[in-house]
């Protein structure tokens, strides 16, 4: 099992033996990563394999959908998090831009940016459309009125107004074009270039993989194989799995790489 990502200025965001659960459903078991400060790290994962509850849980909003945490720690830096509220996870320098964007639609562009932050200086502002010029262009109309890569620039644009340290990404390509997808996969590069560190949930795991610099792939709410994103491209597990590369591949060949454990 290859070891984490090296931590040379320490670690962004860490999730410790994370166990969630709906009621009497168990979601998470024992859930452990971490996002070293300046990288990109991925989660990938079929429908259902616990990704969007683990965002859920570090955002502080799992109890809004009927789940707990009943066991583990998250923590941002020397701050722990397990079970704050919303606000004060996004105080200490987590913010999410959700799954299906959440943008407010009778709200325009530029209110919607003033919820992410409303006592934003003005260069964060500037951030923003330096990053998305067709927000600044379209700052006065009204939310939903934009296309749908156009609403994903604006979720991400709210996020990025709260000037996080850890930026939560959940599924930010869902449903867009592959020109756009591509475009938005770019500024992620991008914000992560400026010095904000990413956890990105992407289901598109070949994009994932390009993106980020360690990756973890959930299986039925546990971490099943984790490694360096570029060495779980390579793997003949993860490309059948997850990259539609046809190969009669088993388990012991993503071990042979050397690369992680696979639960299976």
């Amino acid at each position: 099992m290859v070891n984490p990502p090296a931590v040379r200025d320490g670690t962004a965001l860490s999730v410790r033996d994370l166990t969630v659960s709906y009621r009497a459903v168990r979601a998470l078991h024992g859930v452990s990563l971490q996002v070293p400060r300046g990288e990109i790290v991925a989660v990938l994962g079929a429908n259902g394999a616990g990704k969007t509850t683990l965002m859920r849980a570090i955002s502080g909003v799992l109890r809004f959908h009927g789940g707990s945490v009943g066991s583990g720690q998250i923590s941002c830096g020397e701050t722990t998090l397990t079970k704050a509220a919303p606000h004060r996870i996004v105080a200490s320098g987590v913010v999410q831009a959700p799954e299906g964007r959440r943008i407010f639609g009778r709200m325009s562009v530029e209110e919607n940016l003033r919820v992410g932050g409303f006592h934003a200086p003005a260069e964060v502002r500037k951030r923003v459309f330096d990053l998305f010029p067709i927000l600044g262009e379209r700052r006065a109309q009204r939310a939903s009125l934009l296309s749908g890569g156009e609403q994903q620039m604006l979720a991400m644009g709210r996020a990025l107004m709260a000037q996080p340290k850890v930026l939560l990404l959940d599924e930010p390509t869902l449903g867009l074009a592959p020109k756009m997808a591509e475009h938005i996969a770019n500024t992620v590069t991008e914000i992560n270039r400026q010095g904000t560190s990413v956890l990105l949930v992407e289901q598109n795991a070949a994009l994932a993989l390009r993106l980020s610099n360690y990756a973890y792939v959930l299986d039925v709410g546990e971490v099943a194989l984790e490694g360096a994103s570029a060495e779980l491209a390579a793997s003949d597990e993860v490309r059948r799995r997850y990259l539609g590369v046809s190969e009669d591949a088993t388990p012991v060949l993503a071990a042979r790489r050397g690369i992680t454990k696979w639960k299976g």
